[in-house]
């Protein structure tokens, strides 16, 4: 079964002296909950890791771009299985619980793994502490590899991502996210009703396409830089991140700290570079 992504409903659409009984589309929002399997083949045990709100679609992707991006799974060879769990399987609950079965040799640390979820602004936790704690489960930096992209290549990217916005379209209640390669392809584009998760879904379908090489890929996001974004970018290994809004001071803060290229305001003729500008032309 695939839920749908868009829900119909009946509206009064107001324009000036105008007054229309008319119908219109709205994103569809509902919760799903991670679950990791883990342990033994003889003695496996479950533990709940999160609830996200999401756009339904590509759950198992974003299952597994979670686990990566939080620093639970290295490569998506520590994964031989996703399911949804079919306990509790009402009809509202279809399909919003999904179970990842990791491999036996996986040892999760509980403790960190819950230390280390303060991607929400109310966290408490200053600059420099969020930053210092990317670094106790990022394993890389990005490589300072000789990438470089032209000026033309990256103002053309906005346009390529609105054009294949397929919810978006019609209903205007989407984020997105998309990889490009350094010639301004179109590699690969999710969308959600949450930022994150469009980013968490874009990197889990990207695990498992041994094409992709991150530290090439330039990563555009529809709305703004945030901390978390930037966050998960490190954590794929994303050379170049490319944000249709503005980013946040954390989240160039963490750009400069992981040699990733930060680039804001991109719309029209014009964008912003934050950090580490080499990499375009």
């Amino acid at each position: 079964m695939t839920k749908p992504t868009v829900s119909p409903i009946e509206i009064i659409k107001i324009d000036g002296e105008n007054i229309n009984h008319t119908h219109d589309l709205l994103a569809v929002e509902e919760p799903m909950e991670i679950r990791v399997g883990y342990g033994l083949p003889n003695g496996r045990k479950q533990k709940r890791i999160a609830v996200t709100m999401r756009t339904p679609g590509n759950d198992f992707e974003l299952a597994a771009g979670f686990l990566l991006t939080e620093g639970i799974i290295e490569s998506i060879k520590q994964i031989y299985k996703i399911q949804y769990c079919t306990e509790a399987n009402t009809v509202e609950n279809l399909e919003n619980i999904v179970r990842v079965e990791l491999t036996p040799e996986i040892e999760i640390d509980f403790g960190k793994l819950q230390r280390n979820f303060f991607t929400t602004s109310s966290c408490g936790i200053c600059g420099k502490e969020s930053i210092e704690a990317i670094k106790t489960v990022c394993r890389q930096i990005v490589e300072n590899t000789q990438l470089t992209i032209s000026r033309n290549i990256i103002l053309s990217l906005p346009d390529k991502l609105r054009a294949q916005q397929n919810v978006f379209e019609y209903t205007g209640g989407l984020h997105a996210c998309a990889l490009f390669d350094k010639d301004g392809k179109l590699l690969l584009l999710r969308e959600d009703v949450g930022r994150h998760n469009a980013l968490d879904k874009l990197i889990g379908a990207s695990l498992s396409n041994d094409s992709f090489k991150a530290n090439t890929c330039i990563l555009l996001l529809s709305g703004r830089a945030s901390f978390e974004l930037l966050q998960k970018a490190t954590m794929a290994g994303i050379a170049i991140v490319c944000a249709v809004g503005a980013p946040s001071s954390l989240a160039a803060a963490t750009a400069k700290e992981f040699h990733i290229t930060l680039i804001g305001f991109l719309r029209a003729e014009r964008f912003n570079i934050y950090t580490n500008p080499q990499r375009i032309v």
